[in-house]
């Protein structure tokens, strides 16, 4: 009696090619284009998916996404910033959008756009400004405007440096919302403590809360603060000194990106998603808050 001859096995996913490999999970045979290298032998492309599927996505020392380390949220919102720059410039339609301001006219004039969006407790000139047009949205906006391009790209800058840094520590979602919440906080403060008919403007409400957040971090994390600490004292220095700085507005960025990241650098492991989220909409209703007594007492 002939025995029938004894054939090779053959990958599941590619019948045509004879291989002695199995994976090491589903242990069906893989010829070396399916290989995939795991901790022992190998595996096949479908039991490699199945096992990404089970797995937790990888999160930061502060429960953020890794997501972070691309800095995409740091490339938006400079990417924003610029933008609305150039709009800005568009809507002045001459030079005096760029330079011909402030610092010995490194810094630009008002366009009909940092009109629209600036800050302004008040105006006696008119109608314009939180107080007497209810206004509410320059709080925002006042974030993204800028008075001229060196006004612009300092701030950028100094977004670049840190931005990238702590979107990585944080994660975007946790980054962004620190850096919303910053500018925010700066912009109540230049809201509360500017006269009338003063516009103010810039990223460097948030900037400033951002240092304060690297400081916050670098604590929490053991590490030392001294990358970060002699960078804090020269820009409060240079508010202090140079005139045509919103001295509410850098400081006020300053305190709220300091209770932002207090939030949430030290939120217990355990709730800490809970704990985060109230805390920095603790911070935003405070300001809220600061923002509306401020209203009442101003005239209409």
């Amino acid at each position: 009696m002939n025995e029938s001859p004894v054939t090779a096995p053959v990958c599941y996913r590619h019948p045509s090619k004879e291989t002695y490999v199995r994976c090491t999970r589903c242990e069906r045979p893989i010829c070396p284009d399916c290989m995939n290298a795991a901790s022992v032998g190998h595996q096949c492309p479908e039991c490699v998916a199945a096992g990404r599927r089970t797995q937790r996505p990888a999160r930061t020392a502060f429960g953020g996404s890794a997501a972070g380390r691309s800095g995409t949220a740091t490339k938006t919102l400079i990417g924003v910033n610029v933008l609305v720059m150039i709009i800005s410039i568009l809507s002045a339609g001459n030079a005096n959008a760029v330079a011909g301001g402030g610092l010995g006219g490194l810094l630009g004039n008002g366009t009909p756009l940092t009109n629209w969006g600036a800050v302004v407790s008040y105006s006696t000139f008119g109608d314009l400004g939180i107080a007497g047009n209810g206004e509410w949205y320059r709080l925002f906006t006042a974030m993204f405007l800028h008075f001229g391009v060196i006004h612009l790209l300092l701030n950028m800058y100094a977004l670049w440096i840190l931005g990238r840094d702590l979107e990585g520590a944080l994660g975007p979602l946790r980054f962004t919302g620190l850096y919303l919440l910053a500018g925010f906080g700066g912009n109540v403060a230049a809201y509360l403590f500017t006269g009338p008919n003063t516009p103010t403007a810039g990223a460097s409400t948030a900037v400033f809360g951002l240092m304060a957040a690297m400081l916050v971090l670098l604590k929490r994390l053991n590490l030392s603060i001294a990358p970060i600490l002699p960078v804090i004292v020269i820009n409060v220095i240079f508010t202090l000194t140079i005139s045509n700085i919103s001295v509410p507005g850098h400081f006020g960025g300053l305190i709220a990106g300091f209770l932002a990241a207090v939030a949430i650098a030290y939120a217990p492991r355990q709730r800490r998603n809970l704990v985060q989220g109230v805390g920095l909409a603790a911070i935003f209703l405070v300001l809220v808050v600061l923002a509306v007594i401020r209203t009442m007492s101003l005239p209409a």
